[in-house]
């Protein structure tokens, strides 16, 4: 009797599990039935049902940021074209995900190679989804032969869990039934180790510049949560005693309760003492920060005073040090602030958090960014709800006004800040759910989630009870802010193109099969707040009605902010330690 069939479907479920893995979200398609089944016949991983393959990308990406590993099955050409967007997020902000396809089989492959039939979902160029996809992987593969498909996707597995980057996967539909070779061992990161001369002197000019420095702050990035440094960076904190702050990409990569932190630093849209402590620093210490436009004035006051490394660099000033990891770096920080009796210092720079954001034009009652920003974050405090949430922000104003908050626990805030997609908060919350264990509160831009609205029915399906605030104020306010300020004021309007249609948020709830509500008023919210905490299995849309020119004062300031003179290189220049 002939053994049973290992098939290469089977092969790919297994690996994932093997690396933990416990949630595929998945669109189902023809061409992937097959690895669909595999995955609905083994224990230990589900399979989660999404409305598009946008939201399915998304949901993995947030699963990812809490797993360390995602995964997407889409449907070939139309699904993974619809999906490239969140592989692109993924690729910029260190998610590893695994988007998963299928194509024609080897015979219609021959079919339309030889007589030019063009299969569906195919352009006519059968590695046009593997090409297009290896611009923002880090490996993309189609899978041909059963005999190699071990390899390849162990191959492509490992690269994606070392970079922290997301790959491609495709299989031809045939081959997924076909018998392949059992895993052998397990699969685990490659980590990349430092050259010693390099580390060397990049930890000797580091040092000399951080003891000579005055004021030095800490400023991390999400690189630290990504590649599990967390407790090395804590170590760093706790040995050196010197203040810390974040990117937006990186908030809570660190517990913010602790009295070093100062704030999230988003250039001028950060809170006021955070402002002031990043003037006057003398030695921004940046550690597995991915710097955005958000930092122009940081980078062109400082570029020559800071040390930045990241994944991808090490430099202290102009000088680069190739050939050095991250990892490495942190822990020869944390042994020489151990070492030396100087430190820890008493922390220079005390920022708690304050209420200085003045109020403008708002009757009484009314909801504004601010006013909703401090009802929502004072109530998750007074009913000790942070610990049993995660903040979840789109690229809004709300991201600005958020990013101001201090108390958070660690792995407490999830924004796609350096990417900026619309709608990835909605999106995400599925996978943030399922991958955290904890439930997400989401505050989207009406803009952003009307592009993703369709995931409140895959909450729903899955029983998830999120909690997602819709900021309603029928336009694209923070592309307005970057187009023109004076939309704002009396008598301005917003361009044709920011202006958003009207909706039924209610009525929309309803036909997702989820709870809706509305508020206007402070009082209103209150209530709200109340009635949504007792939800245990379905998702609440609350529209949160706004005024159309409520402009946040942290978005006025960072869309007021003059572009800084460009007094800096990013690519690498030699210096007298370091090389290009």
């Amino acid at each position: 009797m002939a053994a049973p069939v290992y098939s290469v479907a089977q092969y790919l479920v297994d690996r994932l599990a093997q690396c933990g893995l416990g949630h595929v979200f998945a669109v189902p398609g023809d061409y992937a039935s097959h690895f669909l089944d595999a995955l609905d016949g083994t224990n230990g991983i589900v399979r989660v049902p999404n409305i598009n393959e946008l939201g399915s990308g998304y949901a993995a990406d947030g699963y990812a940021r809490f797993r360390g590993i995602g995964a997407a099955c889409i449907q070939y050409g139309v699904g993974t074209f619809s999906a490239l967007n969140c592989a692109a997020g993924a690729f910029v902000e260190r998610v590893p995900v695994a988007f998963i396809s299928a194509s024609p089989s080897t015979k219609d492959r021959a079919l339309e190679t030889t007589q030019s039939i063009l299969f569906h979902h195919s352009t006519g160029d059968l590695d046009a989804d593997r090409d297009i996809f290896s611009e923002v992987t880090v490996a993309s593969v189609i899978v041909e032969d059963p005999s190699l498909a071990p390899a390849q996707i162990d191959a492509a597995i490992i690269a994606m869990l070392s970079h922290r980057r997301p790959i491609y996967i495709e299989v031809l539909q045939d081959v997924w039934v076909l018998d392949c070779a059992r895993p052998e061992g397990s699969l685990a990161p490659l980590e990349a180790g430092s050259d010693p001369q390099a580390l060397a002197a990049l930890v000797d000019a580091a040092w000399a510049r951080i003891v000579a420095a005055e004021r030095p702050v800490l400023w991390a990035g999400i690189d630290i949560q990504r590649f599990g440094l967390q407790d090395l960076l804590q170590s760093v904190v706790d040995a050196s005693g010197l203040p810390f702050t974040t990117t937006s990409l990186g908030k809570t990569v660190l517990d913010e309760a602790q009295p070093q932190y100062i704030g999230t630093y988003a250039g001028p849209a950060s809170p006021a003492g955070t402002r002031a402590a990043m003037r006057s620093c003398d030695c921004p210490i940046a550690l597995g920060t991915i710097i955005t436009d958000d930092y122009l004035d940081i980078m062109a006051s400082s570029f020559g005073e800071m040390i930045e490394v990241n994944d991808e660099e090490a430099r202290v000033g102009w000088a680069y040090y190739p050939g050095v990891a991250l990892r490495d770096f942190l822990s020869a920080l944390a042994d020489r602030f151990e070492a030396d009796p100087a430190f820890p210092r008493t922390c220079w720079a005390s920022v708690s958090e304050c209420d200085d954001e003045a109020e403008e034009d708002a009757s009484p009652g009314a909801l504004t960014y601010t006013r909703f920003y401090r009802q929502l974050t004072g109530w998750l405090k007074e009913s000790d709800l942070l610990g049993e949430t995660v903040l979840v922000l789109g690229e809004s104003t709300s991201l600005y006004v958020f990013g101001n908050l201090f108390g958070l626990g660690q792995n407490g805030f999830v924004a796609q800040a350096a990417w900026g997609s619309l709608g990835h908060e909605t999106g995400c919350a599925l996978g943030v759910a399922l991958g955290s264990g904890k439930r997400p509160f989401v505050v989207a831009g009406d803009g952003g989630f009307m592009m993703i609205c369709q995931e409140v029915s895959s909450l729903v399906r899955a029983k998830i009870p999120a909690v997602i605030f819709v900021m309603s104020n029928k336009g694209y306010a923070i592309e307005q802010a970057f187009v023109n300020l004076e939309a704002f004021e009396p008598g301005g309007s917003f361009a044709p193109f920011d202006v958003l249609p009207a909706w039924d948020y209610g009525a929309l709830a309803q036909a997702f099969g989820a709870r809706g509500f509305r508020a206007e008023t402070k009082e209103a919210l209150a209530d709200i707040l109340g009635e949504v905490r007792g939800l245990t299995d379905i998702p609440a849309l609350v529209e949160i009605v706004i005024p159309e020119k409520d402009l946040a004062p942290q978005l006025a300031r960072l869309a007021k902010a003059p572009v800084p003179e460009r007094k800096y290189y990013r690519t690498p220049i030699p210096g007298p330690t370091g090389g290009a």
